[in-house]
């Protein structure tokens, strides 16, 4: 009766609700919470940084140690931003936090690799909390997972060529988050020897401005989907009227830069955004002046940069096959020829010369004027120019500095694809963002997965997991993973096509990539970055 008695009392004593965990970090107590929809913890809203008030549109702060335990509890702290949901003005700048999802499995004696996650909006918008990024696909497959908010819009990119705002504080922002989680994440039951950082579209080329910094290396590998600082919205330059045009909008008549920005630091963030929208500028990275005691994050343009941490790092990257299915030719544009130019212009220094412009409309289009019949060419050409060309040119340049490189596709159309869920689009492949859904459990989808979407969640959780914990996406074929993915070589452009089915195939897009191979060959004397303006 006695053992019997033991038994049940274990038996409850597992069944009983589990207390919250509690770990001990180099930065003080964190208590978190312990997951409702599968068998983690999180700990959520943990600050890594602080915005100095006296210059909010500067670098960050560390944020010091915690004196009492910290309640990490709360993931809703976002950004200063126009939010993409619901489209309004929200955020705070106590926002420099991050989410850490613990697998219950993980102990300081069975550490386990790390995923850390960037979001992508352009520079302009984003944020961490699992309203979009529910971890739960991913920790089943025993990796911790970190998500990360960092700075965007005129917080995060202002660049002013200034010792007090050089330019990127969003990505130094995001540096500061991956140092905190080097020294801290092994309290947590994490690996600090196998971090994997990822990110889609903005994310992308965040992960890919880490590679090429000079910074100390914080991860082992990466992971960039539809995001690369090749692509031709990556890097603008300075704009030292900024402030003073933003200052403007809000009634306060300045040219000099400093009382421009002394008044936007008592202005409230709301209003400093609401003023930036209505502005012909563009906030994203650049490449910083160098200032004596001033931490610089990038220093030359990534088409002159050299890629040394390449050879010590394996990257996956890709794109979807769609990525700007959701143009529309009637929205904004009444010519192709200026469609073909505007963008151009992104990435060449074009004179009054349309002969350039002219040749790629004619590849795409031939003389054609706008109409919705060209709209499947014109996609192929958005998509070519801003995604899918920008990471050829990156898998060549990681080739060039010894990288190993697995490149995909993802080209699924189901239930959950993000952006054609959230736009009503029917028509099949994969819009950029699309498979962000089926790395996260996104918590506006009515439905739970169908059989089919359940497979590419599946399929594509494991296959970044594997990547994250033996450098190779598929260590070893199975019934869920059948094919082995090789990587690119020098020779053989081999990519994986993630579909329904799990495809290996070589060289995709070839006679279009081929074009723009020619066309860059060409006309690299005229590739923004290639003036000496840019690289001072």
């Amino acid at each position: 009766m006695k053992v019997v008695l033991a038994l049940l009392f274990i038996s409850g004593a597992w069944a009983a609700p589990r207390i919250d965990p509690l770990v001990e970090t180099k930065k003080g107590l964190i208590r978190g919470l312990q997951a409702s929809d599968g068998d983690y913890s999180m700990f959520l809203g943990i600050p890594y940084a602080y915005v100095n008030a006296s210059n909010p549109f500067g670098p960050s702060l560390p944020y010091p140690d915690f004196e009492e335990t910290f309640e990490a509890i709360d993931d809703t702290a976002i950004c200063p931003q126009i939010e993409e949901f619901g489209g309004q003005i929200v955020g705070t700048l106590d926002c420099l936090h991050l989410n850490v999802f613990v697998p219950n499995q993980a102990t300081t004696r069975n550490r386990l690799p790390v995923l850390v996650w960037i979001y992508g909006g352009g520079f302009q918008i984003g944020f961490a909390g699992t309203y979009v990024y529910g971890p739960k696909y991913l920790v089943r497959h025993d990796i911790i997972l970190v998500t990360l908010n960092y700075r965007v819009g005129p917080y995060g990119f202002m660049c002013l060529d200034t010792p007090e705002v050089p330019g990127n504080q969003g990505l130094k922002d995001q540096l500061g988050a991956l140092r905190w989680i080097k020294e801290n994440v092994e309290a947590f039951g994490g690996d600090p020897n196998k971090i994997t950082i990822f990110g889609e579209s903005a994310g992308g080329v965040s992960v890919d401005f880490h590679l090429l910094s000079e910074q100390e290396k914080l991860f082992n590998q990466v992971i960039l989907q539809s995001g690369t600082a090749q692509g031709p919205w990556s890097v603008r330059e300075s704009n030292r009227d900024t402030p003073a045009m933003i200052a403007r909008q809000l009634g306060f008549e300045t040219d000099d830069l400093g009382e421009a920005l002394n008044f936007l630091a008592t202005v409230e963030p709301e209003l400093v955004i609401a003023a930036t929208s209505g502005l012909p500028i563009s906030l994203r990275p650049c490449v910083e002046k160098d200032f004596e005691g001033v931490e610089k994050f990038i220093v030359k343009h990534p088409h002159n940069s050299d890629i040394p941490k390449a050879k010590t790092t394996t990257i996956l990257t890709g794109y979807n096959n769609h990525e700007m299915l959701t143009f529309n030719p009637g929205q904004g544009n009444d010519d192709t020829l200026n469609l073909f130019g505007d963008n151009l212009r992104d990435a060449f220094n074009l004179n009054e010369d349309r002969d350039l412009e002219t040749l790629v409309r004619q590849y795409y289009v031939g003389d054609e004027p706008m109409s919705e019949d060209l709209r499947w060419h014109l996609v192929d050409f958005l998509s070519d120019f801003t995604f899918n060309y920008p990471v050829h040119r990156s898998i060549g340049k990681y080739l060039e500095n010894g990288g190993k490189v697995f490149h995909y596709i993802f080209s699924y159309s189901g239930d959950r694809n993000f952006v054609k869920y959230r736009q009503n689009i029917t028509e099949g492949g994969a819009a950029h963002a699309d498979e962000i859904s089926y790395l996260f459990d996104v918590s506006f989808f009515p439905q739970p997965p169908t059989e089919e979407d359940q497979l590419v969640i599946d399929r594509i959780t494991a296959l970044w997991a594997n990547f994250a914990k033996y450098g190779n996406p598929t260590p070893e074929t199975s019934e869920l993973l059948p094919v082995e993915w090789s990587a690119v070589t020098e020779d053989v452009l081999n990519y994986l096509d993630i579909d329904l089915d799990l495809t290996l195939k070589r060289r995709p897009f070839h006679d279009r990539m081929a074009f723009w191979d020619l066309f860059y060959k060409m006309n690299s004397h005229l590739l923004k970055g290639n003036d000496q303006r840019e690289t001072v």
